[in-house]
């Protein structure tokens, strides 16, 4: 797979005001012709100066019906996202445009080389940790870390139990609204369990839906209620981050570039791998 690490090593070649030169820091130029689009590979003098230099190479990567332009304006920042368009396009290369009119492209597209993350959590409610990842990653704030996240939300209602955690979730008996009665099935984590011995002893089942405990892949980042489980290391003799129920956008954030990076200076490999 070719795909620039930045937009600002594309140029669009709609012209050749200053004859045969492009802008320093061009290694990819962009093209129309006759046949179609057309992504040329470009070497400018080193030893010029100024803005505009000589090419001293170029060589055609790919030219007309293996190329495609994407329709729609992008955030070049997400670069998963703009795999994943090139892997549906059916084509080679797939040009991408930005907001502000960048472009980039990605020739022979493939994922295998980015890390993948795994992610632990539940529903319902909302699965806080999964759904912000989400979000997040629309923004292209993971983008220089080439990840991919593969989401195990587990649904719990699945479970069939007879009280479930909270009322936030919209079942109709919950530990934090209903007494618990011996001989329920009690849908809890660590926490749940705790209480219920607390107030009622032994005389309820309980089943556990901690995503933590869910974990069996890594590198991972899972949810957990408790604050004391917080932080980067080792789970069941997997890799990676568990963050606190109600963490922030920045916890989470911050949580997966410490376990990107960990996990890829471990195996001694560089960002992609």
């Amino acid at each position: 797979m070719i795909f620039p690490p930045h937009c600002k090593f594309v140029g669009s070649a709609t012209g050749t005001p200053c004859g045969d030169k492009a802008y320093f820091l061009s290694r990819y130029l962009v093209r129309e012709t006759a046949d179609g689009t057309e992504v040329l590979e470009v070497q400018t003098d080193p030893d010029g100066t100024g803005l505009m230099r000589k090419v001293i190479s170029k060589r055609v990567l790919v030219s007309g019906n293996d190329v495609c332009r994407y329709p729609d304006r992008v955030n070049v920042q997400d670069r998963t996202f703009l795999v994943r368009e090139a892997m549906r396009s059916g084509h080679r290369c797939t040009v991408f445009t930005g907001h502000g009119e960048q472009t980039t492209f990605v020739l022979d597209p493939d994922l295998s080389g980015f890390l993948r993350i795994h992610v632990y959590d539940i529903t319902p409610p909302r699965p806080h940790l999964s759904a912000t990842l989400l979000d997040l990653e629309k923004t292209g704030l993971f983008g220089d870390l080439e990840v991919v996240f593969e989401h195990h939300v587990r649904d719990i209602c699945d479970i069939e139990a007879d009280v479930y955690p909270c009322r936030a979730a919209g079942f109709p008996r919950t530990l934090d609204a209903d007494p618990v009665r011996p001989g329920d099935r009690v849908a809890g984590c660590l926490t749940a369990r705790d209480l219920v011995r607390e107030c009622y002893g032994d005389a309820v089942t309980m089943e556990n839906i901690c995503p933590l405990e869910a974990v069996t892949d890594g590198p991972f980042i899972a949810r957990c209620c408790r604050s004391e489980r917080a932080g980067i290391g080792n789970w069941n003799g997997r890799f990676g981050a568990v963050v606190h129920w109600g963490a922030s956008s920045w916890d989470i954030t911050v949580a997966v570039r410490q376990v990107a990076a960990a996990w890829r200076e471990q195996r001694g490999e560089g960002r992609g791998r």
